[in-house]
């Protein structure tokens, strides 16, 4: 009795009426550092500093005072190049503390804008307001406004979707940057120096354009708030994964493609960075 084969199946897609939201977050909020007070580090380091810098102006009066007693005009070169040097140093510090005071002024205006009481976001937002190009638009609208909602609905429709677009087109030219270099790029140590230095860069572009001017611990301090903003779009990044390795199991795509799909993850991660650094360098609340 001969049997014929069952035919196979033919493929099919099944639609789920599940709700589909988007994997990147509507808002990112950045959060105030945990530790407002001085850490066991930064103590270590200041004491080591205080030390460096001292001792090396103790040394540095004592030989300038020996070639006064050689010669006069030996003196005051001495004099001239020791006051030239520590002049460099002290402006170099100074611009730091600069960086992190501008850093603490965001904090406090945050929790200014936060807050219930009216007055205290009318001055909070005054205070943020007096260096934006639209101050003199936005200062009668903001002292006729009783409500605290009011006054940061006008902030948020005003300046913060400014400086929001403004951050998008950086993180957008960085994305498309880091796009054409890690796609060029052989090697992922190249790849993964490249990414870092862009990041880096492109936060203090976005800094520069909410008007901070951080320096080098600025911008480390900027950056440790930056990735805690971006802390909600892991999901984002472990689904993009998921999705380029399920693509990328067949050899010969992975062959082909490989270097693209690195190279577009990296861009996207610019793209969030753009949003993360934005979200930290604003006073004004999510709405």
């Amino acid at each position: 009795m001969n049997t014929l084969p069952r035919p196979l199946p033919a493929p099919r897609i099944e639609r789920e009426a599940l709700p589909s939201p988007r994997l990147e977050p509507s808002a990112l909020v950045a959060l105030p550092d945990p530790s407002p007070g001085t850490g066991t580090l930064t103590l270590i380091i200041t004491g080591a500093g205080v030390l460096i810098l001292g001792l090396a102006g103790l040394e540095t009066a004592n030989f300038v005072v020996d070639q006064f007693a050689r010669s006069l005009a030996l003196g005051w070169t001495t004099l001239a190049v020791a006051t030239a040097g520590f002049g460099l140093i002290a402006a170099g510090i100074g611009r730091e503390l600069r960086g992190l005071l501008s850093l603490r002024s965001v904090d406090r205006l945050r929790a200014d804008l936060s807050s219930n009481d009216p007055d205290r976001i009318r001055r909070a937002a005054r205070a943020w307001i007096a260096d934006l190009p639209d101050r003199a638009t936005l200062l009668p609208a903001i002292n006729a406004a009783n409500d605290p909602d009011a006054i940061l609905a006008l902030l948020r429709a005003g300046p913060v979707a400014t400086l929001r677009a403004q951050a998008d087109l950086l993180g957008r030219t960085a994305a498309l940057q880091t796009f054409a270099a890690t796609a060029a790029i052989p090697s992922a140590g190249l790849d993964g120096l490249l990414v870092a230095w862009r990041g880096t860069r492109l936060i203090r572009q976005i800094a520069e354009a909410n008007g901070l001017h951080p320096g080098l611990l600025g911008t480390l301090k900027l950056l440790r708030r930056t990735l805690t903003a971006a802390t909600t779009v892991a999901a984002t990044d472990l689904a993009a994964n998921t999705i380029s390795q399920a693509l990328l199991s067949n050899p010969l795509l992975a062959h082909l493609a490989g270097d693209v799909a690195a190279a577009t993850l990296a861009a996207r991660r610019m793209t969030l960075l753009a949003r993360a650094s934005a979200a930290a360098c604003s006073p004004v609340p999510p709405g």
